[in-house]
């Protein structure tokens, strides 16, 4: 099982227990206590930027997107990202990467916000955010505070808390 054919789909509503689920066996039951956690519990993710992926029908990974502020201007966090452990390192994660930030890109977004790996998620174009320019609420190592611009310039002038935004 070395190529397998991989489906990136619009999450629908009938996806949620099981994305939950997933996340569950993923993050575990600290993920609640996570800051990026916090803010996507005051605001629901936005159901058409938010993908599956699937191995024929079984859902093995998971992307959404929500709205924020960062300061005064509009943006997104991307998360929770999960891929089932069996189906990792075979680029699921990075395809439904790619697919948010394409779709929110044609929706006209232009920032989007996320609490992860440089070297992981700078493939898809995430640097890290310079030291106090943007915080989030609760404890975040500033070095895993990345930010993606959509359209060239999009963070320029960006400063301020992080706090959800109503969709």
């Amino acid at each position: 099982m070395t190529d397998l054919a991989i489906t990136i789909l619009a999450e629908t509503a009938d996806d949620a227990p099981a994305i939950e689920r997933l996340n569950a066996r993923t993050f575990g039951p600290g993920r609640f206590a996570k800051t990026a956690y916090r803010l996507r519990e005051e605001t629901p993710h936005i159901p058409e930027l938010s993908f599956t992926a699937r191995v024929g029908t079984l859902l093995v990974g998971s992307v959404r997107l929500s709205p924020i502020l960062i300061g005064g201007t509009k943006g997104l966090l991307l998360g929770p990202l999960t891929v089932e452990p069996p189906f990792r390192d075979r680029g699921i994660g990075q395809a439904l990467i790619v697919r948010a930030l394409g779709e929110a890109k044609d929706k006209g977004h232009r920032l989007v916000v996320l609490v992860g790996d440089e070297p992981y998620y700078g493939k898809s174009g995430f640097k890290q955010v310079a030291k106090g320019q943007v915080t989030m609420p609760g404890p975040v190592d500033p070095a895993r505070l990345l930010l993606a611009e959509l359209s060239p310039g999009a963070a320029d002038g960006v400063n301020g808390a992080i706090r959800s935004a109503p969709g």
